[in-house]
C-alpha cells in the first residue's frame, strides 16, 4: 500500500465538477468517432501485408515447396509458423535471461523457484530455437528471414520484455509475464505439431512433440512459482470446482 493518487476518488471535488460538464462540451454526437473510424478504414484498405514468406533460398528447397503446392499442401503456412516459433523461442531465452538477472538480486526463500531451475528452462528455450532453425533449413528455407508471423510475435512480445527488463517490477510481476509467454508458447507448439503432421513430416512431429511436452512442464512450473509469489492458496476448493461454479446459472 502506498500514496497512489491515480484514482478519481482522490479528488472528489474536481471529479464531481468534471462529471457535471455540459453535454455539449463532452459530446460531438459521434462525429469525431466516425471521422476517426473513416481514417482508420482508409489506412486498412490501402495497407500492405505485414510481410511475406520468402522463397526457398536453395534449388532443392524450391522444388520441394513447388511439389508440395502442386499436391494441394500449404508449405508457406508451415514455413511462416516455423519462423514464428523461431522468433518466439529467441524471445523466450531473453525473457529468462532477464528473469535470472532479476532473481540473482531479488530472489528470496519464500518460493520454490531456484536459479538452476531458470537456467534449465532457459537452456530448453535456446535448444528449441536451434531445433526450429534446423527444421527451416531442412525444408530449404532461410532461418534468418523474418516471416509475417515472426514479425507479429515480435511486436506481441515487446511488452513482455519490457516487464522483465523494468527494474521496478517484482519477482511476482515478472513471473506473471513469464506465465503469459509460456501459455502462448504452448499454443504455438501445438499448432506446429499439427502442421508438421498434416505435411507428413514424422521426424518433425516427434521432435516438436518433445518440445511441446517440455513447454507444458515450463508452464506448470511457472504457474506454481507465480502462485507461490502472490501467496495464493486454494484451500479445500479444487480448480475444477471453481470452473464448474462459474458456469452454474444463478437461481431464479
Amino acid at each position: 500500500m502506498g500514496m497512489n493518487r491515480t484514482g478519481i476518488q482522490m479528488s472528489p471535488i474536481d471529479s464531481k465538477a468534471m462529471q457535471e460538464l455540459e453535454p455539449s462540451v463532452t459530446s460531438d454526437d459521434g462525429v469525431g468517432d466516425m471521422a476517426l473510424a473513416e481514417l482508420r478504414s482508409d489506412y486498412i484498405a490501402n495497407a500492405d501485408a505485414l510481410g511475406s514468406v520468402p522463397l526457398p533460398a536453395t534449388l532443392g528447397g524450391a522444388v520441394n515447396v513447388g511439389m508440395a503446392m502442386l499436391k494441394g499442401d500449404s508449405p508457406q503456412i508451415l514455413l511462416d509458423k516455423l519462423g514464428e516459433r523461431l522468433a518466439f523461442e529467441r524471445t523466450g531465452t531473453r525473457l529468462y535471461d532477464a528473469l535470472i538477472t532479476k532473481c540473482e538480486v531479488m530472489l528470496a526463500g519464500d518460493i520454490s523457484m531456484t536459479i538452476d531451475d531458470l537456467e534449465q528452462i532457459r537452456a530448453d528455450e535456446a535448444r528449441h530455437f536451434l531445433m526450429v532453425a534446423d527444421a527451416i533449413e531442412s525444408l530449404g528455407g532461410d532461418p534468418t528471414s523474418q516471416t509475417p508471423s515472426a514479425a507479429l510475435v515480435g511486436v506481441e512480445s515487446m511488452g513482455l520484455l519490457q516487464v522483465l527488463n523494468d527494474p521496478r517490477t517484482s519477482i511476482a510481476q515478472s513471473l506473471h509475464a513469464i506465465v503469459t509467454a509460456e501459455l502462448s508458447d504452448k499454443a504455438g507448439w501445438e499448432t506446429l505439431v499439427a502442421l508438421a503432421d498434416e505435411h507428413g513430416l514424422a521426424d518433425m512431429v516427434d521432435s516438436f512433440t518433445e518440445a511441446l511436452n517440455e513447454e507444458r512442464e515450463h508452464l506448470a512450473l511457472t504457474q506454481t512459482w507465480y502462485e507461490e509469489a502472490i501467496r495464493l492458496t486454494y484451500g479445500d476448493v479444487e480448480i475444477d470446482d471453481i470452473a464448474s461454479l462459474s458456469q452454474q446459472q444463478p437461481p431464479e
